[in-house]
């Protein structure tokens, strides 16, 4: 019965382990981390977003595939709102999903 019990706990336990965070889509700023939040470490323009008012630079998405980035409302002139799913890791956020939303009219 011992036995029985712990090769169950052991299992239980690695099942949890292997379970992914689970990844919530939400709508956050998005923009030139350079350009329009400021952000260091990198050469050039990179997107970014900020998240719960921390920027991070994106990876799984470029900022050229959303448009010219440098046109009156692309991302280093304007911070415009996407909704993205992914997940922080470390300083990145690690898009899975990155849907660029209208541009709100002023």
């Amino acid at each position: 019965m011992k036995n029985l019990l712990f090769v169950f706990l052991m299992f239980s336990g690695i099942a949890m382990s292997s379970q992914t965070t689970k990844q919530n889509t939400q709508v956050v700023e998005a923009a030139c981390g350079q350009c329009q939040f400021k952000m260091k470490g990198k050469k050039g323009c990179d997107l970014a977003v900020k998240i719960d008012g921390k920027s991070y630079f994106v990876e799984g998405t470029n900022i050229d595939d959303h448009g010219d980035a440098h046109a009156k409302e692309g991302f280093c002139n304007t911070i415009r709102k996407a909704e993205v799913t992914g997940r922080v890791k470390g300083d990145t956020f690690v898009a899975t999903s990155f849907k660029l939303l209208p541009a709100e009219k002023k």
